[in-house]
């Protein structure tokens, strides 16, 4: 295949150098024929001019037939060099014949010229035809045959002079022909060489994109199917609560059981988490809430949060108190210290870790400082990119999934909090973001609307998982709610229908899991529940997508959104807010 492009490459640019001997045979023939006019006949001349242009003319069209059919018969790439040797033949025997005629040792003047014209001929056909070296070989010998005939007939010293100087001039001609055949070969080859590295790049490029979306698709999917069973243990664990609240056991034993409970499941979410922000981040649905920050108070939690992890590894953990107050997003800021503190932790092995911050005229610089083994300055932006652990290549779990920073750099960059990175090698790292000082705000006043706990409205609720649909109305029942069921709309509007025979059938709120069955969506459900009542009402979608466009789609919706996993009081905040927010758009208590 390699070779078969380079014969192809070189017999392109055979005739492509074909233009430029039709320029040398009209000028230097017309040349020729005027010095020559005094002692040639001119119906010699005449024909032979005829003869060399007619020949040219059919090289010219024979090329552009070349151009046009190349590519769509490559196989008859071989017999296109065979005629242009041929041509190339055809034309040296009509150069060669001038040489005849010109061949006049009485006429110094005319026979000198005649020898220029030949020399010039030849060496000049080893950059035009040295492509396909028969082709120049046959066109040195049709050149030189008819005037070594003519000096060999006609004897003398100088016809022997002449003879030896034609075969010095063959031998050399045909030595260029085969080093310039093989570095046109060469050149040739790497060329097709990087043409063809260019292209595997470029697929390499778009396997890279294409891995990269697949990435994106699993961990969408894997998240999904994990947050699903700690939906239901969240539920699971807010229905005791309930229970427990009414006296169907010991409240204080189910109450106490359930925030242990809730406590697991926090710490198994946060493992899904990252997946989460990262999703969210590239979506561009999360906004920033500024407010003033208390870095006193914000210390406070941290450094509370992280002394179990420090007294585990036996690492001095220092935290550096502050009255100093900074305009940020206080949740924001928090997942960014603190992930930038889940690395410090996790890579030192021995010394501590150190958090504190300095004014910086306007603004605060708060610093992460620790002992572990530092980052080599050539892989500082590395670090801040998706999945990248130095210091776990054999990608252990336990460490983490490498989405830490990926999501500091991500968050810093939203909230417009510079971020920076000092490390030495061996001796350990300084990560630190910039944040504004916070200027004085007035308080903003309490929102007048009530949101009462004892709210009790009709929901419908579309759930295609049995077990979490089956707690969900458990729990919403024991919430005061009525509520309409089912895995599907169609399910939903059966249930409803069948409610609406036996009396007054209300509908309030609409609940429903994102992804369903069928291909479905939760956006299709409330759309088909809406027109089933003919009005619509507020309605929460539930979600344990990551997916960047399946966020930003159930966003743009305007419904409110809850990401699994979800507790009892989140979902009933969920419940009390869309009700306040959908006020006016239904006839209920809400």
């Amino acid at each position: 295949m390699q070779e078969d492009k380079i014969r192809a490459a070189l017999v392109e640019l055979l005739y492509r150098n074909s233009y430029g001997v039709v320029v040398a045979n009209i000028l230097i023939s017309l040349a020729a024929a005027y010095v020559l006019r005094s002692t040639v006949s001119a119906s010699w001349l005449i024909v032979w001019l005829g003869a060399l242009y007619l020949l040219t003319a059919i090289r010219v069209l024979a090329a552009r037939q070349f151009f046009i059919i190349r590519h769509r018969e490559p196989a008859s790439v071989l017999r296109w060099a065979w005629l242009a040797a041929a041509f190339s033949c055809v034309s040296g025997l009509l150069w060669g014949m001038l040489g005849w005629v010109g061949f006049l040792p009485e006429e110094p003047v005319l026979f000198s010229f005649t020898v220029i014209v030949l020399t010039g001929l030849i060496c000049g056909t080893v950059p035009s035809l040295s492509a396909f070296p028969p082709a120049l070989v046959g066109s040195i010998i049709a050149t030189v045959l008819p005037i070594t005939v003519r000096s060999i007939t006609n004897g003398g010293d100088i016809s022997g002079a002449y003879l030896a100087l034609l075969a010095g001039l063959v031998t050399i001609n045909l030595y260029y022909c085969r080093t310039t055949y093989r570095m046109l070969r060469e050149a040739i080859r790497l060329r097709l060489e990087n043409v063809e590295l260019v292209s595997h790049l470029q697929e390499e490029r778009d396997r890279a994109q294409a891995a990269d979306r697949a990435k994106t698709r699993f961990l969408a999917a894997a998240s999904h199917d994990l947050r699903q069973p700690i939906h239901a243990l969240s539920l699971l664990i807010a229905t005791l609560a309930a229970l427990g609240h009414r006296g169907a056991v010991q409240s204080g034993d189910a109450r106490d059981l359930a925030g242990k409970a809730k406590s697991i499941v926090g710490n198994l979410s946060g493992l899904l988490n990252g997946l989460l922000d990262i999703s969210r981040l590239d979506a561009g649905v999360v906004t920033v809430a500024r407010e003033t920050v208390n870095l006193s108070q914000l210390f406070y939690h941290l450094s509370n949060e992280f002394a179990p992890t420090a007294s585990d590894r036996g690492l001095d953990w220092r935290v550096v108190e502050s009255r100093l107050q900074v305009d940020s997003d206080p949740m924001m800021l928090k997942r960014v210290l603190g992930n930038l503190l889940s690395n410090a932790f996790r890579y030192t092995r021995s010394g501590g870790v150190l958090l504190g911050c300095r004014r910086r005229g306007a603004s605060v610089e708060i610093q992460i400082w620790d002992t572990g083994p530092g980052i080599p300055a050539d892989q500082h932006a590395m670090v801040f990119e998706e999945f990248v652990q130095l210091q776990n290549p054999a990608r252990d779990r336990t460490q983490g999934l490498g989405l830490g920073l990926a999501i500091v750099r991500r968050t810093a960059a939203l909230l417009q909090h510079p971020l920076k990175l000092v490390s030495v090698t061996g001796r350990g790292s300084m990560f630190s973001v910039t944040v504004p000082k916070a200027s004085a705000v007035e308080t903003p006043l309490p929102d007048s609307r009530t949101s009462p706990a004892g709210i009790a409205v009709a929901i419908m609720v579309v759930e295609d998982e049995g077990p979490i649909l089956d707690i969900m109305v458990q729990l919403l029942t024991l919430q005061g709610h009525r509520v309409y069921a089912g895995r599907s709309a169609a399910e939903v509007q059966q249930v409803h229908a069948e409610a609406m025979v036996a009396g007054d059938a209300p509908v309030d709120l609409i609940i429903a899991d994102y992804r369903l069955g069928d291909g479905a969506t939760g956006l299709d459900a409330i759309e088909a529940l809406c027109a089933h009542i003919g009005r619509s009402v507020p309605a929460v979608i539930v979600t344990g997508d990551t997916s960047p466009s399946r966020i930003k789609e159930a966003t743009a919706s305007g419904h409110h959104i809850l990401h699994k996993p979800i507790t009892g009081e989140e979902l009933h905040e969920a419940i009390v807010a869309a009700c306040v927010d959908g006020k006016d758009a239904i006839d209920s208590g809400c």
